[in-house]
């Protein structure tokens, strides 16, 4: 793997895929993608110029690289090792890459799958979300080898603040499930406590002007206090792929004899915002699950 990285086919091209695959674009790199929505696909290319193809494979014809962000290990196998997938034409040398939020199991598949091609495996789960992804501020964190991960480290950085080596095949998507597992304590903590301050008569603004420089102050807070307390949830990462992510950190956490009890209990708080029809709202949409079982 000792060629420079000119070419890159970029699989996926959803809210999180679509800004990442642009960024690689404006910064001079041919990119080359593939979308399961052909449409899509075309906009893209209309937008930034690289070329778009009818399956993973064309797409990887001649790539340096391969990067993935699809929605889980499914859909995964589908765009790498299926009969149509970038395995079947990423020459030895090269590097396959996965940004989708998947398992460790399947991070580990891939990498095995990938030596057998003579080709480099990294898993590259983010996090930031689609701001994040548009601004080009991602944190990424990889699993795999040292020289892989120097290799491609300075093609996620177009579109990652972060970008750290966590430790081999599956590291990545290890530390993305700590991720997870932090956030929905943290959202819930908000909800609750923005509820609390409005079931108090508070201004719950100036609370949250007061306490975001304390301890109690996070990410969550700072980025969406005024929408949760405005009612507002159609942005954001939705309530399925949180579940659906959650669904690994559970999982793994069966395997690892690790107990998650608030994890848990959060996971059914967002069964029940699904079942109020909100899919796909904000994960801050836990607010309005108080706020309905309140009234």
């Amino acid at each position: 793997m000792n060629r420079n990285i000119t070419t890159v086919a970029f699989i996926g091209l959803g809210v999180m895929g679509y800004p990442m695959a642009g960024h690689l674009a404006r910064s001079g790199l041919n990119v080359r993608v593939y979308n399961r929505t052909t449409t899509k696909a075309e906009a893209w290319s209309k937008a930034f110029g690289g070329s778009h193809h009818p399956s993973p494979a064309a797409a990887a014809e001649g790539a340096d690289v391969a990067l993935i962000c699809v929605g889980n290990d499914d859909d995964v196998r589908s765009v790498s090792t299926g009969p149509d997938g970038v395995l079947a034409s990423l020459a030895p040398g090269s590097l396959l890459v996965d940004h989708t939020t998947a398992s460790s199991s399947l991070a580990e598949e891939l990498d095995q799958a990938c030596r057998e091609h003579g080709v480099s495996f990294i898993d590259a789960p983010v996090s930031g979300g689609q701001q994040g992804a548009e601004n080009g501020v991602l944190t990424i964190m990889c699993g795999g080898e040292q020289s892989a991960f120097e290799h491609i480290q300075p093609v996620l950085q177009h579109y990652g603040r972060a970008v750290n080596l966590m430790g081999p095949a599956g590291s990545g998507q290890l530390t993305k499930m700590v991720n997870q597992i932090c956030i929905a304590g943290l959202v819930q903590g908000l909800a609750e406590g923005l509820h609390f301050a409005e079931q108090a008569g508070l201004d719950r603004k100036h609370v949250v002007e007061v306490i975001r420089q304390g301890a109690a102050g996070s990410w969550q807070m700072e980025n969406r206090h005024a929408s949760m307390i405005d009612d507002q949830y159609d942005h954001g990462f939705a309530v399925d792929w949180m579940r659906k992510d959650l669904g690994i950190c559970l999982e793994q956490a069966r395997t690892l004899q690790a107990r998650l009890p608030v994890t848990a209990l959060v996971d059914q708080f967002y069964a029940d915002v699904q079942v109020m029809g909100g899919g796909r709202w904000d994960t801050s949409s836990l607010l309005k699950r108080l706020r309905d079982i309140s009234r």
